[in-house]
């Protein structure tokens, strides 16, 4: 009996644990920010075609959600958000591995809900290395792509904006399934004694 409970025990704290975060919505004319290790100049958006100038680090989402939002420039990365709060990115030309690669992204009030998840959903593109993904605030990110080898020249990986955390419905379940037989212990030993 006492097997039986520590199992269900151990399989209610693991659920209760688990949760997944719903796919953040992204507003087409929201305005998103960017800056390149830390500097506005480095980084170009679609608003801009892609030209330095000044503000062309700002830019809202691609209408025909087709393209790129932002390219580096220096063309060595491409990042693509969609509606949903996926960001794909790009490695155009054969990236250094020691090199320094940080980007920021800055969503402003354009977010309907706050962002509380930013998780890898595809690295095929990547032979080694792991991006840095940071939550910065409510409605801004970090990448940190310094590090990474790349399949070739054209590699790219994908990663998940999310809203805040919602429960797997069956963690309810096995926790009262827990609590049930806690109790149910607990009244046998009573009755015992």
């Amino acid at each position: 009996m006492k097997t039986i409970i520590l199992k269900t025990l151990v399989l209610a704290t693991l659920a209760a644990g688990q949760a997944y975060a719903a796919p953040i919505s992204l507003d087409k004319t929201a305005s998103i920010t960017a800056r390149y290790n830390g500097n506005a100049a480095d980084i170009v958006g679609l608003d801009h075609d892609f030209q330095v100038e000044a503000g062309s680090n700002t830019t809202t989402l691609d209408p025909s959600n087709t393209g790129v939002e932002f390219l580096t420039a220096d063309a060595l990365f491409g990042f693509d958000f969609s509606t949903t709060g996926l960001l794909t990115v790009y490695n155009n030309l054969p990236a250094a591995s020691n090199a320094d690669y940080r980007l920021t992204f800055d969503f402003g009030s354009g977010l309907a809900h706050p962002i509380a998840s930013f998780t890898l959903v595809d690295g095929s593109g990547l032979v080694s290395g792991v991006p840095g993904l940071t939550i910065l605030g409510d409605h801004g990110i970090g990448l940190d792509l310094s590090g990474l080898v790349w399949t070739d020249g054209f590699g790219q990986f994908s990663a998940q904006l999310g809203t805040t955390a919602v429960p797997e419905p069956a963690s309810a379940a096995l926790l009262l399934a827990g609590a049930t037989g806690l109790a149910a212990a607990r009244r046998k030993r009573t009755s015992r004694a």
